[in-house]
C-alpha cells in the first residue's frame, strides 16, 4: 500500500516533466489540490493527488511549458492557501456506518493509550478527508484534522483481509473495498460498498471528499 507510512506532510516543492503529457508535481498536497480546484489551467486534463506528489495530465504535449508556467505561479501563491479552508471546503461528508469490531481493536487501543471506547470516539468525533486513492480501485487513504489515530501497520500483514473492513495505518483510516492482502490495523466493519462499477460514480470516496464515520451496532 504506497504511501501508508508516509508522515512527512512537507516536501519540498517542485515540477517535473512524467512523459510528454504529464507534470509531477512536489508539494503539500491538500494545499496545492485546493489551490489547482480553484485556478485550474486551460490544458489540464486530469488531477491525480497521491501521498506528496500531484500528477497533472495534459491535454496535449504543446500544452506542457504554459501550464508548468501556471503551476509555478500556484507553488509561489501556495503560503496563501490555509489549511483550514482546504477542510472547510469540502463539502457535505459521505456517510460510513461502522460496526467497531475489528481484530485489531484492543491492539490499536494500546498502541494509542486509550481505551476502546476512546479510539471509536476519535474516529467518529471528525470529519475525515480524502487525500488520494490507491492500492486498489475505491480505496481510499483518509486523513484526519488532528492526527490523534496514527499507528505503524503490523508486523506481519495478513494474506486475506474482507471486503468492507476499516482500517488504520501510518496516520491513515481506510475502508477495503475488496477482499485482499494487507498490513493495516483492523478496527472495524462496513457494509457500504466502498466500490460498484454499476453505479454513476464507482467509487464511493473520491479524491477530496469528506467522510464521516458512524457507529452502529449492526
Amino acid at each position: 500500500m504506497t504511501g501508508a507510512d508516509a508522515t512527512d506532510r512537507s516536501p519540498e516543492r517542485g515540477i517535473r516533466r512524467a512523459g510528454d503529457r504529464a507534470l509531477l508535481v512536489t508539494a503539500p498536497v491538500a494545499e496545492f489540490v485546493a489551490a489547482l480546484r480553484e485556478h485550474r489551467p486551460p490544458g489540464v486534463r486530469d488531477v491525480l493527488p497521491a501521498a506528496e506528489t500531484v500528477l497533472v495530465t495534459l491535454d496535449s504535449v504543446r500544452a506542457g511549458e504554459t501550464v508548468r508556467r501556471e503551476l509555478e505561479a500556484l507553488l509561489g501563491d501556495l503560503d496563501a492557501v490555509a489549511v483550514a479552508d482546504v477542510w472547510s471546503g469540502m463539502g457535505e461528508p459521505v456517510r460510513i456506518p461502522v460496526r467497531y469490531d475489528g481484530a485489531d481493536l484492543v491492539e490499536v487501543a494500546g498502541l494509542l493509550g486509550m481505551e476502546v471506547a476512546e479510539v471509536v470516539a476519535a474516529h467518529t468525533g471528525v470529519v475525515w478527508r480524502c487525500a488520494f486513492v490507491g492500492f486498489a480501485p475505491g480505496f481510499g487513504y483518509l486523513e484526519s484534522p488532528d492526527g490523534r489515530l496514527a499507528v505503524p501497520r503490523r508486523a506481519q500483514a495478513r494474506t486475506a483481509i474482507p471486503a468492507g473492513a476499516v482500517a488504520l495505518a501510518g496516520g491513515y483510516s481506510a475502508v477495503y473495498p475488496r477482499s485482499s492482502p494487507g498490513g493495516w490495523q483492523l478496527i472495524g466493519h462496513t457494509d457500504a460498498p466502498m466500490w460498484d462499477a454499476g453505479r454513476e460514480q464507482p467509487a464511493l470516496v473520491r479524491a477530496g471528499a469528506a467522510v464521516r464515520f458512524e457507529a452502529v451496532d449492526r
